[in-house]
């Protein structure tokens, strides 16, 4: 199952308050490129298909495309400091060939 943690939930409910979408479920998307790496995507969406995935994660309704499922399996959605300042959200994706888990980055 895909989550979001609790810094991203955070940001992302702070988000939609801002640009008055908070009862808007975000859709998050995933795509293998030809090198086998996995492109991201994600934004608020007032179209749902019935096929979607669709559930709550941290307070954050979040909503899957069939298609997407199987890529986003296991991974976790997080909002972090990458530099002094600079916030972003990133994907923690075991399905992604680049993975690389957050314990083993700390010993490298």
């Amino acid at each position: 199952m895909f989550s979001v943690s609790a810094s991203a939930a955070e940001q992302i409910l702070i988000s939609a308050k801002q640009g008055q979408m908070e009862n808007l479920p975000l859709r998050i998307a995933a795509k293998r490129k030809e090198n086998g790496e996995i492109q991201y995507a994600m934004g608020f969406d007032d179209q749902q298909d019935g096929n979607d995935l669709s559930f709550t994660s941290e307070g954050v309704k979040i909503v899957i495309a069939p298609a997407c499922i199987e890529l986003l399996k296991g991974a976790t959605l997080d909002y972090v400091e990458l530099e002094p300042g600079q916030y972003n959200f990133i994907f923690l994706n075991p399905n992604d060939p680049n993975f690389v888990a957050p314990e083993d980055a700390k010993e490298s």
